[in-house]
């Protein structure tokens, strides 16, 4: 899972989200290269910013966030990982952000030493990061170019399989459009990853439930009317 576990009428779970995955976690398991699996509980910090840098890490499953905090306190969440993204790389000695826990986690930890020595697992690590990039340059889009409500809508619609951006299927001809999202990121962390305040969020979250575009069945769940309509809000059309 990314952010949330995601679920439709009448198919359960769903094991996947939203956006092609970086890497697929069983053609790049760090195990493959002596890797150690750890495993954390929700909200455990596996390393922090200034920490020095000694191993890799592969998520294996659940859901992690990169955030930086500023002097004053503000937070601003760079990057929540899915199952088979790479993370821990920095240019210096020292880890430039935060990694933490929004779900209980599995992780391969691979020493750096043994990077050096793969030219195997080097270009494994090569093509990861260079798909997480673009993944980085969508978001510095949101944070810069985008409306409130289409960031908000934007992060909803990342979370649906196979649904927005290029390659989209469209909706289900034999079903109805509506998809439900149980969270695993609190409004603030939401706040956080969109550049948004969580008066904005509940405010955004409101419009969107008044518009009849969603349904708040509780804080962590929320159901999608209408995949199509919200997906039209993203400012992508």
């Amino acid at each position: 899972m990314a952010y949330l576990g995601t679920e439709t009428a009448g198919m359960g779970v769903a094991a996947s989200l939203g956006g092609a995955r970086v890497c697929e976690p069983r053609k790049t398991s760090f195990a493959d290269f002596g890797g150690k699996t750890a495993r954390h509980e929700t909200h455990a910090v596996i390393f922090y910013e200034g920490d020095p840098v000694k191993r890799l890490y592969e998520l294996v499953s659940g859901s992690v966030m990169l955030y930086k905090l500023l002097p004053d306190g503000r937070r601003q969440v760079v990057e929540v990982l899915r199952p088979g993204d790479i993370f821990g790389l920095a240019g210096g000695e020292e880890y430039d952000c935060t990694a933490e826990t929004l779900t209980d986690s599995e992780v391969q930890e691979i020493d750096l030493r043994s990077v050096e020595r793969s030219d195997e697992l080097q270009r494994t690590l090569t093509k990861c990061l260079t798909n997480q990039m673009q993944a980085l340059h969508e978001h510095a889009v949101l944070l810069g170019r985008k409306s409130a409500i289409e960031r908000v809508a934007s992060f909803f619609m990342h979370l649906v399989p196979d649904r927005g951006g290029l390659g989209c299927v469209g909706p289900n001809e034999d079903a109805d459009d509506g998809f439900d999202l149980k969270l695993h990121m609190t409004r603030q962390e939401i706040a956080d990853y969109l550049g948004l305040t969580i008066e904005t969020v509940s405010r955004v979250v409101s419009d969107l439930k008044r518009k009849g575009v969603i349904h708040v069945d509780k804080a962590d769940k929320i159901h999608l009317n209408r995949v199509c309509g919200l997906c039209q809000m993203t400012g992508m059309h």
